[in-house]
């Protein structure tokens, strides 16, 4: 499955909208993916989404697109 992560860069500061960045990984399920992103990165984790169907299709098309690999 591919999940899409929401996080902020900083586990200190208070999250904010405007500071919210994205990434993309594969993983079995939503809480392999929780612990790849926690056990690898400083990153304070606001969603994590599982993306199927239309929804992958519309991700895939953006520029931004690119799988995270841990």
């Amino acid at each position: 499955m591919i999940y899409k992560v929401l996080y902020q860069k900083d586990q200190i500061r208070n999250p904010r909208r405007e500071t919210t960045q994205t990434l993309y990984l594969e993983a079995p399920n939503a809480v392999t993916a929780r612990a790849l992103v926690e056990d690898n990165t400083p990153y304070n984790i606001e969603l994590i989404q599982e993306l199927t169907g239309n929804f992958l299709d519309y991700e895939k098309k953006s520029p931004d697109f690119k799988l995270t690999e841990f």
